[in-house]
């Protein structure tokens, strides 16, 4: 069956500067779009991300925009795969959505969209960290089967609303999340996918993680 929504909104590659180094991001802008989600991607995972993209998509028909982004350059994603150790610098990473999040707010073709963050992983410890960091411009985060807890005392100044999704049978990460939970501040939910593990690969289980993102979304980004 062929994606209409394919036929009509084009991805396109951005370099983004963030201190010393340039990241690479895959931009899509659907018309009429007002508002854009910035996607952080968590431990060995990219922007390429089969997961990540089937959500990007799903925001995408609901004309939401999405910037797919490594937080890593390929030198260090090539030393991340040898030592793991820059997946878990929640501050380098929190460091570098704050950069993008601020080329967002600077683009001509994004300026004017409200943002929100999407984070996996690790990268949703580095999502609530950045948004504690740019209250002003973060609106909305969902978390897919996050590490929301490395964002330590970060939670508790976080302002957007924010959405905890996990898998049901993802035991440690559902505790961990419930713990985050008590932390943050802002408006709040944890919605555990029932019969679901980490990443969501039962059947139906990602559907209810792209369904839930784009409700979070719509709702607190006004779309």
């Amino acid at each position: 069956m062929n994606n209409p929504l394919a036929q009509t909104v084009e991805e396109q590659l951005v370099q983004v500067p963030a201190g010393s180094v340039t990241l690479e991001g895959n931009l899509t802008l659907p018309e009429e779009s007002r508002a854009i989600v910035l996607f952080a991607h968590g431990s060995g995972s990219s922007r390429h991300s089969p997961r990540n993209r089937y959500v990007a998509r799903v925001l995408n028909e609901a004309k939401l925009a999405t910037l797919l982004i490594d937080l890593l350059t390929l030198h260090e994603e090539v030393v991340d795969a040898r030592t793991a150790q820059l997946r878990f610098d929640i501050d380098l990473l929190a460091e570098r959505l704050v950069d993008a999040t601020d080329w967002l707010t600077q683009f001509p073709d994004t300026k004017h969209l409200r943002i929100g963050y999407f984070g996996a992983s690790t990268g949703a410890a580095a999502a609530l960290a950045a948004a504690a960091v740019r209250p002003d411009a973060v609106r909305a985060i969902v978390s897919r089967g996050g590490r929301p807890d490395l964002a330590g005392a970060a939670l508790t100044s976080v302002q957007a609303p924010t959405l905890l999704i996990v898998g049901e049978h993802d035991d440690q990460v559902v505790q961990l999340n419930r713990q985050a939970l008590t932390q943050l501040r802002c408006e709040k939910r944890l919605v555990i996918v029932p019969g679901a593990t980490h990443l969501f690969e039962e059947p139906g289980a990602l559907d209810e993680v792209a369904r839930l993102a784009r409700d979070w979304f719509q709702r607190h980004l006004d779309v």
